[in-house]
């Protein structure tokens, strides 16, 4: 097999494990619905079980990138889902809120594969080439929506536990298959000098704070609100398991894929552009999204007349569509604005923003529960999200946006 054949098997298997990874990631978001019922949890400690998992694969980000320039993807990214395997699959025996806390830890190492897998697959493409490539392995995403629609039916068919029983199998199958068709070039070996302390110095830059806050959207909303979905649907709608996850898998599915047409669109218009209105599309998404349902009563010259105001499930499922969407390019558009910012430091900065959208895939739905208990309002996460793009907006505005075209013949190409 020539080094081309070679490149395009790393991209097919290297999606394929990323996707499952995700998948296995994204796994509480559904099963924690009915260990939120026997274990008799509330939103606040619903929303730190599912979050759990998302705090390791963040904060395991920066090492699983340095070992992968030291190691080489293909040995770096098999040993992490093996790892995995056993973790996953006790988490079927898990009895105690604890258990799964902790389990949910070990089990959060495969939202590292991101970190692994990125520059694995860029090294095998060309400069030119490199961006689509890793915008078609960041399709990988698309697990979230997987998840939603394999876990429910297992759930219905076997119960909760069989979930974890499942997803391990299909890790190691998957981590097998990884092995076997992908491959390795010593060439791409580099002594990696991307260190923690490296990381803290580029926090400095106050520019990278800017793109953490907007990474903590695209990517750490996207996490967040896959995760919190389904149990919406199920207490807001009234929907059961299964019906709820399929019309959450409309928010993930294209948040996940469409991430590689995001990239062509920052590269053709400017990740400026596309940035500013893809937050002005979450501003007015989130914007209806936070209206609760309401009644109210008007007096009328012919007497008092009641009226609800509310999204039904059709709207309500539209709006979150579109928010995949725009995500999806956002999450394109930010990791342009570090090739064009940084281009001789992608590796800090990028390492740096991933973390901070990781952090917030993990801060925001412990942050989704306490709002729930403490209005008992559900549409209060929602609310929690226009509050975030609104900072997001005005930095942008202030900092970019004065003086600068986002639209016509005068924007700039980045």
């Amino acid at each position: 097999m020539g080094r081309k054949g070679q490149g395009l098997a790393v991209l097919v298997v290297s999606t394929l494990a990323f996707t499952v990874c995700f998948m296995v990631w994204m796994m509480f978001g559904v099963i924690g619905i009915p260990i939120k019922t026997t274990l008799g949890l509330n939103a606040t400690e619903f929303g730190l079980l599912t979050a759990t998992p998302v705090l390791t694969g963040s904060l395991i980000r920066v090492p699983l990138g340095m070992w992968t320039d030291r190691f080489g993807g293909r040995i770096v990214l098999f040993v992490l889902m093996i790892a995995c395997v056993v973790p996953i699959y006790l988490i079927s025996y898990a009895t105690a809120y604890w258990h799964f806390l902790v389990l949910g830890l070990f089990v959060g190492m495969a939202g590292g594969s991101f970190s692994v897998g990125t520059p694995y697959v860029a090294r095998w493409f060309s400069k030119e080439r490199q961006g689509f490539a890793m915008g078609i392995y960041g399709a990988g995403n698309s697990g979230a929506a997987v998840n939603k629609f394999a876990a429910p039916a297992l759930i219905v068919a076997f119960g909760w536990a069989a979930v974890p029983q499942v997803y391990a199998g299909v890790m190691l199958a998957t981590a097998l298959l990884f092995w076997f068709l992908s491959h390795s070039d010593p060439a791409h070996l580099v002594d990696s000098r991307i260190t923690w302390r490296e990381q803290l110095l580029a926090l400095k830059d106050p520019k990278v704070w800017k793109l953490c806050q907007y990474y903590s959207i695209v990517f750490g909303g996207y996490v967040a609100m896959s995760l919190w979905m389904v149990q919406y649907y199920v207490g807001e709608f009234g929907l059961d398991i299964t019906t709820a996850a399929l019309l959450a898998a409309c928010f993930s599915l294209p948040g996940g894929v469409l991430r590689a047409v995001g990239g062509w669109f920052s590269d053709r218009y400017g990740a400026h552009a596309v940035t500013w209105w893809v937050l002005w599309l979450s501003w007015i998404c989130l914007f209806v999204l936070s209206y609760p349902q309401t009644d109210f009563t008007v007096m009328t010259v012919n007497g008092p007349r009641s009226f609800h105001l509310g999204l039904n499930i059709y709207l309500f499922t539209a709006l979150v569509f579109l928010l995949g969407i725009g995500w999806a390019f956002g999450k394109a558009s930010v990791f342009k604005y570090i090739s064009d910012e940084y281009p001789a430091n992608i590796g800090v900065i990028s390492g740096v923003v991933g973390l901070a959208g990781g952090l917030g895939g993990f801060v925001l739905p412990i942050m989704f529960g306490a709002m729930m208990d403490l209005t008992g309002i559900r549409s209060s996460a929602f609310m929690l999200m226009y509050g975030v793009v609104w900072v997001s907006l005005i930095w942008m505005y202030l900092t970019e946006v004065r003086g600068t075209h986002v639209l016509g013949a005068d924007t700039p190409a980045s």
